[in-house]
């Protein structure tokens, strides 16, 4: 009899956590298909190859393996169109003073296997954005600082290759805690260090900010507790938000021109 006791008490437990249960089965269940579908789409697309390329492209310096890497993921069929657009668009925000034969055989190359994507919207970032136009040290090849500090990252090493790039505005937080920033890059109207380090700053991008710079924001400040920085902008890009922006503006460029 106490048997069969357990054995309905165990029933009644059973009935009463079962909903719970099915809950928890079906999150589970959610979430092996969702993984599950993006390995797929990260295996189908190349993502880790492409991915390994971009950081590299950003991180590491080596014009002859980088065109090497680039050339080989544009002749990959997997590689999809936006995948080898951005990849050029890095190549040649990089190396265009460096190797300006094999950029524009890139530029053919993407062209002659991007049926959507034009190396003419390269050639418009590169006009926006190119060396020509950018301020700041954005590979940290221009500053000392920033010069002793990439040898010294690349013979530590890296933890993981694909979250290896510190995006520009790292060093723009440092500059602004520590009192760095060129006055010819960032004006200042009167004296803001004279009362110490500010504890409260906003950035605001025009143009937009993107998910990895929210994320430099929130790791800085959770390592430096005395200075809290906000960030902000126009809105939030992602890859095909920039590409579809560069191209609009691309559009409203070329009409102007003709008027």
């Amino acid at each position: 009899m106490p048997d069969m006791l357990m054995v309905v008490d165990d029933m009644a437990k059973f009935v009463s956590n079962y909903p719970e249960y099915r809950k928890t089965h079906g999150n589970v269940t959610k979430h092996v298909a969702l993984v599950s579908e993006m390995s797929r789409m990260v295996e189908e697309r190349k993502l880790m190859q492409v991915s390994q390329t971009e950081q590299e492209l950003a991180c590491a310096s080596g014009q002859a393996a980088a065109f090497e890497a680039v050339t080989s993921l544009l002749n990959n069929e997997s590689v999809s169109d936006i995948d080898r657009l951005r990849l050029v668009m890095l190549y040649a925000l990089r190396y265009e003073k460096e190797s300006p034969v094999q950029l524009m055989q890139l530029f053919n190359k993407l062209a002659s296997r991007s049926a959507k994507y034009k190396s003419g919207l390269v050639q418009f970032l590169l006009k926006q954005a190119g060396v020509d136009k950018r301020t700041g040290d954005l590979y940290g090849n221009r500053d000392l600082l920033n010069i002793a500090r990439n040898m010294a990252r690349g013979l530590k090493g890296v933890e993981n290759v694909y979250t290896q790039h510190q995006p520009l505005i790292f060093q723009t937080m440092e500059g602004i805690v520590k009192g760095r920033l060129r006055d010819a890059d960032y004006p200042l109207v009167g004296n803001h260090f004279q009362q110490g380090r500010p504890q409260d700053v906003v950035i605001f991008i025009v143009g937009g900010t993107t998910y990895e710079e929210a994320r430099s924001v929130a790791l800085y400040n959770a390592a430096n507790p005395g200075v809290r920085f906000f960030l902000g902008g126009s809105v939030v890009l992602n890859s095909k938000r920039f590409l579809e922006n560069l191209g609009e503006a691309q559009r409203i460029s070329k009409s102007s021109t003709l008027l």
